[in-house]
């Protein structure tokens, strides 16, 4: 086998005013692309609230309030009021203004969810990966269906100026009465029907057209010509599965993180507040400053949402391993069919080589039978659909290797740009 498979047909089609590398570029640049990144985009923000969570939370306020009774505007000892005089800290209308602010000191489940957010993100990106990969083999699946089509095209075009030259002989014989008027409708018919095929062959190619343009951005007016490295690396395994193992592991987290809260926690708070007002005994004027600092230890008693959260994230894990599992057979299966059908299909390009070559030979023959009056028109036909419909099996061929490949490299997570040319 050859180090290299040329995935493109050997035809002489029209070339494209673009390439592979231009197409896959213009999948990053869209929106199918660009919904991936906001992807990773937002696990990036969760990240980022769950590292907020372990700073501390400061917050300014300012107060108005009315009593219906003189009210302390702080804490104040009895002794400390003995001067009728000395304006008294109580008044009926206090405002205030200060901060406070809370940090956790040790509250495991925050450090566990930190932890969570960054696989995340891995996940995502892994994902983003995965799901280009998949977008790059849609595009080279989709052109290569392309080349099959504008190729089987040209062998319908060769068919038809061949038949169009023996309708031109045939219609001298009818003249002269040589043969009945019946053989040219047998030859009308056959090019009728090649108009017929072309038809849906060019319905064929709007949809694939429409395909790459959904994907790109870009509406192809011929096939982008292109080839193919023939060595698959399957060294990872099943790597396409990686997202999924990835986020699988974030879920075992997510159950940490739910029994972590159940953990005692330890929280730093303070206040500082300066208070003004009106004395209620004197008028004067008095403000009063007041501040505390602590820690507080919270220890869990009874938290039966916690433990209903527990429950569920198990449930999520169970269910995205049983997930995984089955992915795993599907995907093993499908890369042992798609490796075993390789070999095959490329014996297949090889035999419709060598068909067409011979069939091409037995034409000549036919239409010299033919002109001699030694065919009759359906046999002759009959060496003409033969051509055809070889080389359309060549042609379909050439695109499954290609299309078998593509569905690998996913797979495999091996990178398809590398792997084009």
């Amino acid at each position: 086998m050859l180090k290299k498979t040329l995935i493109m047909l050997s035809l002489p089609l029209m070339l494209s005013a673009y390439t592979i590398p231009e197409l896959f570029d213009a999948l990053k640049r869209h929106s199918q692309t660009k919904s991936d990144e906001m992807v990773v985009k937002k696990a990036e923000i969760y990240e980022d609230l769950a590292d907020a969570k372990l700073y501390p939370k400061i917050n300014l306020f300012a107060s108005y309030d009315h009593y219906s009774s003189p009210t302390n505007l702080l804490p104040v000892p009895p002794n400390t009021i003995k001067n009728p005089a000395t304006a008294q800290p109580f008044s009926q209308n206090i405002t205030r203004e200060g901060a406070a602010f809370t940090m956790p000191i040790f509250m495991k489940s925050i450090f566990t969810l930190v932890e969570k957010a960054k696989i995340m993100q891995k996940s995502a990106k892994a994902k983003k990966y995965i799901n280009l990969l998949e977008n790059e083999a849609l595009i080279v699946g989709n052109n290569a269906n392309y080349i099959y089509l504008v190729a089987l095209q040209k062998s319908l075009d060769i068919k038809e100026k061949s038949l169009l030259e023996t309708k031109k002989t045939l219609q001298i014989k009818v003249e002269n009465g040589r043969v009945g008027a019946s053989e040219l409708y047998k030859i009308n018919d056959s090019l009728n029907q090649i108009n017929i095929t072309k038809n849906s062959i060019e319905i064929q190619k709007r949809k694939l057209i429409s395909i790459i343009y959904s994907l790109t951005g870009i509406k192809l007016e011929a096939p982008v010509t292109m080839s193919v490295n023939e060595n698959l690396d399957s060294s990872r395994g099943l790597a396409s599965l990686e997202p999924l193992r990835v986020r699988i592991a974030a879920d075992k987290l997510s159950v940490k993180a739910e029994k972590e809260k159940l953990y005692p926690a330890f929280f730093a708070q303070g206040t500082y507040v300066f208070s003004q007002g009106t004395a209620y005994n004197n008028d004067k004027s008095l403000n009063e400053e007041y501040g505390n600092i602590g820690v507080i230890l919270n220890i869990p008693l009874l938290q039966m949402e916690n433990y209903s959260e527990i429950s569920l994230a198990k449930i999520e894990v169970k269910s995205s391993e049983v997930e995984l599992a089955k992915m795993t057979d599907e995907l093993e299966s499908k890369a042992q069919m798609l490796e075993e059908s390789l070999p095959l299909l490329y014996n297949s390009v090889k035999l419709y080589t060598q068909s067409i070559d011979d069939k091409k030979q037995l034409l000549e023959l036919a239409k010299l039978n033919f002109k001699n009056g030694r065919l009759s028109t359906e046999e002759y036909l009959r060496y003409e659909d033969d051509v055809i419909s070889a080389e359309a099996q060549l042609y379909k061929a050439d695109a499954e290797v290609i299309q078998t490949k593509m569905q690998l490299a996913v797979i495999y997570a091996n990178n398809i740009e590398e792997m084009l040319k």
